[in-house]
């Protein structure tokens, strides 16, 4: 609990993770929406992409944002190893 209160643990990766669910789920929905109700073959030509596209771009962006935290977390564990010791 420590380390939580103390900013050592993050807990953003995890949402990040909740949040690609969330986006791949409205895409899906979305899209099908689209090609159900698209008048023409544009419309529906756009919800396909969107629900192929969408996931894919979504995914992405989320890892984009997970790798700056994995970043993060090895600068942590390189600062550690290489900390002098005092004396």
């Amino acid at each position: 609990m420590g380390d939580f209160l103390r900013f050592e643990v993050m807990i953003t990766p995890i949402l990040i993770q909740i949040v690609f669910w969330l986006a791949v789920i409205v895409c899906i929905v979305a899209g099908i929406m689209i090609i159900v109700t698209g008048e023409d073959a544009a419309n529906r030509a756009g919800g396909v992409a969107l629900l192929v596209l969408g996931p894919i771009v979504a995914r992405i962006y989320a890892e984009i944002l997970i790798v700056l935290f994995r970043i993060n977390d090895h600068l942590r564990h390189i600062d550690h190893n290489t900390a002098r010791t005092p004396g």
